[in-house]
């Protein structure tokens, strides 16, 4: 590897000696491989097109063939064939201070940004092409690219060093462009609505709306410790109760949490709040927004996902936990009669893994949920109806006080969106804080902390509102057909490599 980069640096100090830079300052693009290739498709072989044309890529292959060389470059949109012919090249090169035919042999490299003028032609085999009368070196590369054959096959590698994974794979770099389509039509779609998008704060003194162990951090002027925030729920409801009525917000999130196929610690989500709707009105709104969005992105509304056939286009089946749970399992947990030491034998003869935390007959029910039915709904699916004591944001049923107006919906065996009719009673939300504190102080550091601020929010007075959250992230995986979350997120946390020293 050393010596290529050796050669390489070689063929750069050349381009020096001849008076040219090997890294440009910058180039004037006419146009892009996509509009070049839509546009001219039509022509004949042999034929070509007298537009002059200026265009910038990647050198990704080269054939040279005596006084004929075949490159193709890449840009952001696709990637397309050069031809080089040396008498036209050379030509030009005699009239103006120009690279010629020989130095493209010699220092063009694979890796390497090069910029060409030309005209349109398509080639007697029929590919389309830049004829190129002139060329720049826009950036040497120094290291050569993984070998075309093989790609990058270590999935490691493909995601700690990105920029390799997106040159050879082409994939890689579609399912970016859908990634950005995505939340660029989230927003659209919202916007429309008129929801409004709030900005509110990352760094937090207290990390409050949702189940999860933060990320700790300490301010040095202030001296205080800080939290990365794991949800923009709390900040979002403040401005409910400060008279906004529809607001979202689309960012990151940071969990200090495992890692896995479907959990990243730094992730993207959006947060939808509207006044005066519950949580049937929020599936309603989920429907629709996602419907849209697949739509979108993916030309139909029934799709495949790592061998399933997903069909977004019927109505979306509505179903309580509990009945859930009966239909995929057959276990009734009315037959318990409200007895936890039933159910616990019951469920541990059944293999269902029992911790000291699953210590009441809703935390099983949600338990059983998660180890027998969660990852064989495939087909969207509304789960409705939570027990109360995993919900500690969430508004109780009026006729049953063990549950609460929630959902969670499920799509290809996993949680993508999760929402309340929001607890908007100030007594009833400390309380169930305060049990979350307790929990917390006793070692639970998933449950929520008291946010006195909040508390005061809430008695100032919220009216009726929806709250949702979109994991963007695992919709994405879905859109892009990906196994993992990691495979959607440019950058995913990756433990760092341990390079060996010698001394």
């Amino acid at each position: 590897m050393s010596e290529i980069r050796e050669a390489r640096l070689l063929k750069a100090k050349s381009l020096v000696n001849k008076g040219f830079e090997p890294y440009a300052e910058t180039f004037k693009i006419s146009h892009s491989t996509k509009f070049l290739i839509e546009k001219f498709a039509y022509l004949d072989k042999g034929q070509e097109f007298n537009l002059n044309v200026s265009l910038a890529g990647r050198v990704l292959a080269k054939r040279i063939m005596g006084k004929i060389a075949f490159f193709t470059i890449t840009d952001q949109e696709g990637k397309i064939q050069l031809y080089l012919e040396k008498k036209i090249i050379d030509d030009f090169e005699i009239n103006a201070n120009l690279l010629s035919f020989e130095d493209l042999k010699e220092i063009v490299d694979i890796g390497d940004w090069i910029g060409v003028y030309g005209i349109i032609k398509k080639t007697n085999k029929g590919e389309l092409s830049i004829k190129v009368s002139k060329w720049e070196m826009l950036s040497k590369s120094l290291q050569p690219l993984p070998d075309k054959w093989h790609g990058l096959t270590d999935i490691e590698k493909r995601y700690r060093q990105r920029y390799l994974d997106l040159i050879v794979n082409p994939l890689s770099k579609n399912v970016f462009k859908t990634r950005a389509k995505c939340i660029s039509l989230i927003r659209r779609w919202l916007d429309e609505k008129n929801f409004l998008e709030i900005e509110t704060p990352i760094l937090q003194s207290e990390a409050g709306g949702a189940e999860a162990r933060p990320f700790i951090t300490h301010h040095n002027t202030l001296d205080i410790p800080l939290y990365l925030r794991i949800a923009t729920e709390l900040h979002l409801k403040r401005m409910v109760v400060g008279g906004f009525e529809k607001v979202y917000e689309l960012g990151r999130i940071f969990r200090n949490e495992g890692i896995s196929a479907k959990h990243n610690p730094e992730f993207t989500s959006v947060e939808i709040y509207q006044a005066f709707s519950n949580y049937i009105d929020m599936m309603d709104l989920t429907e629709d927004l996602i419907k849209n969005i697949v739509s979108s992105c993916c030309d139909s509304l029934v799709i495949d996902y790592q061998e399933n056939v997903i069909d977004f286009s019927k109505p979306w089946k509505r179903i309580s936990m509990k009945n859930v749970v009966m239909e995929y399992t057959g276990i009734d947990f009315d037959s318990f009669n409200g007895d936890l030491d039933k159910a616990i034998n019951y469920l541990e003869e059944i293999n269902v893994e029992i911790s000291p935390k699953m210590n009441t007959l809703g935390r099983l029910l949600n338990e059983v949920f998660e180890q027998k039915v969660e990852s064989q709904l495939i087909e969207p699916t509304f789960v409705v109806d939570y027990p109360i004591e995993i919900s500690p944001l969430a508004r109780p049923h009026l006729e049953n006080k063990d549950i609460v107006q929630r959902f969670e919906l499920f799509i290809a065996g996993r949680e993508l969106a999760n929402a309340f009719s929001e607890l908007i009673d100030p007594v009833d939300q400390r309380q169930r804080m305060e049990l979350q504190q307790s929990l917390r102080d006793a070692g639970d550091f998933e449950a929520h902390c008291i946010d006195e601020d909040f508390l005061q929010a809430l008695e100032i007075g919220m009216p009726p509102t929806g709250g949702l959250g979109i994991g963007v992230d695992r919709l994405i995986m879905i859109l892009t057909n990906s196994p993992s979350i990691r495979d959607v997120i440019p950058f995913p946390l990756l433990k760092p490599e341990i390079t060996s020293t010698k001394s």
